[in-house]
């Protein structure tokens, strides 16, 4: 999809840069005080109210000998102004209107495309009124501070406004579920791949490390298809030896770049490792949906009744950031329980397809987040200070699912809620909406008027 492009333009050393950094959440573009520093195009994502535009930062619009607007001054600005859809021209609100910014401001006028000027440097009420004299110019002013952040919220809202984007047709899912067998070496992957396709499609050796790469194959069960990866074994990288098992744990992360469920693992003999919960976590941070299979079952040799229910306690210990994931037990030799795994593969790729209807978010949101008469309760945020005001939430995206929580408020206190309320908050979303085996995604976007980010 092509973003909407926002263009910064000003002559040296009005804080383009910053104010790029500050809309970007980067530090792209070189700060400094020597004018023209920023001498090429620089250009980074702004995401607001759940949208991405493309900004661009350019050089400093500087005169040549010959003229004060020759054609060639906007050398580096040009393209970016031809192509943008909104221009945000920043001045030097203590500096004040100088013949240069005239100039500009003729030039600007005759583009036809909607500009505002974001008069910078306004950290006092003297030079936030004193800023008005750019109103001359005839286009939309915005005193703002790009070092502390003051106003840049309502800069936001203004550009926003004017911007047009493409209908977000989002990609429909493929109706092949890609799904990884991950895992470490020798606990049975290969064999679970083989039980799984009923055929002996890949080499099976007791010798850790036999599968050195990822083997795709293609499936149909009960009319759905598949497109299983069978990863190498994963061996920490600080000891392997030999370059094939190192490219083996690359290849396996990229194939959990590429997939929508993963099939974790483990081995019953063996027990939970601490490799295993960081291969778990490999997978959670690809956005996969996981299912623990727990392979060699049939060859523990403790049979009582409580065996499993002490397993899933140790394995729940083990990889806590997982307490959404279903386990099941199996033999890949014998086939026990194999026929479990497909299904609830289907059932976790439908939830991380799942899109909440506005009706039933909002809903949500009034019952679990909004007070009664109409208002929010205040929220702890990191680092103390004033309690933050969750306003709404909406659902940002799909594959895994993601939500955005937008928030006004706080203080003196680090931005951005605390770990405990977006646990509660997800927490929520699984008991109402279930999302059955797949992690969820939580954002923040802060608004904070005439005080620091």
């Amino acid at each position: 999809m092509n973003l909407p492009l926002v263009a910064i333009i000003g002559r040296p050393n009005v804080g383009k840069s910053t104010l790029f950094n500050r809309l970007t959440g980067s530090r792209k573009s070189i700060v400094g005080d020597e004018p023209g520093i920023t001498r090429d195009r620089i250009y980074g994502e702004v995401e607001w109210k759940a949208k991405t535009f493309e900004l661009v930062d350019t050089g400093g619009i500087v005169p040549d000998d010959e003229a004060i607007i020759p054609a060639n001054i906007f050398k580096q600005a040009g393209f970016a102004i031809e192509k943008a859809q909104a221009i945000i021209w920043v001045v030097d609100a203590r500096a004040g209107a100088i013949p240069l910014d005239e100039e500009i401001g003729v030039y600007l006028r005759n583009i036809g495309k909607p500009v505002f000027i974001a008069a910078n440097k306004a950290e006092t009420r003297k030079v936030e009124e004193e800023a008005a004299e750019f109103y001359q110019f005839g286009f939309e002013v915005m005193p703002v501070s790009a070092e502390h952040g003051t106003s840049i919220g309502d800069l936001l809202d203004q550009v926003f406004d004017v911007l047009t984007f493409e209908e977000d047709v989002e990609e429909a899912p493929s109706d092949e579920i890609k799904l990884a067998i991950i895992g470490r070496p020798n606990v049975g992957k290969s064999s679970l791949l083989n039980k799984i396709l009923g055929e002996e499609r890949v080499i099976v050796s007791p010798i850790a490390g036999t599968t050195r790469d990822a083997v795709d194959t293609h499936l149909t069960v009960d009319g759905q298809k598949f497109l299983l990866i069978d990863t190498a074994g994963i061996r920490r990288k600080g000891k392997t030896t030999e370059m094939a098992e190192k490219m083996s744990v690359i290849m396996a992360r990229k194939s959990l770049e590429r997939a929508d469920v993963a099939i974790m693992v483990i081995d019953a003999v063996e027990g939970v490792t601490h490799l295993d919960a960081n291969i778990a976590g490999y997978a959670v941070e690809s956005g996969c949906s996981v299912i623990l299979v727990v392979n060699k079952w049939d060859a523990l040799e403790e049979k009582e009744t409580n065996t499993i229910y002490r397993f899933e306690d140790d394995l729940r210990q083990s990889m806590k950031f997982l307490d959404w994931s279903p386990m099941v037990t199996i033999s890949a030799l014998t086939g026990q329980r194999v026929t479990n795994i497909l299904p609830l593969v289907v059932k976790a790729n439908e939830a991380r397809n799942l899109r909440i209807p506005t009706s039933k978010l909002n809903r949500f949101f009034e019952d679990n987040v909004s007070q009664p008469r109409g208002g929010t309760a205040p929220v702890p945020g990191k680092g103390g200070g004033s309690r933050l005001k969750v306003q709404f939430l909406t659902q940002g995206g799909l594959r895994p699912p993601l939500f955005i929580l937008f928030t006004s408020g706080g203080g003196q206190g680090k931005a951005g809620l605390h770990f405990s309320y977006l646990r509660y908050i997800e927490n929520r979303l699984r008991d109402e909406f279930e999302f059955f085996a797949t992690p969820i995604r939580l954002k923040e976007r802060h608004k904070t008027k005439d005080k620091k980010d």
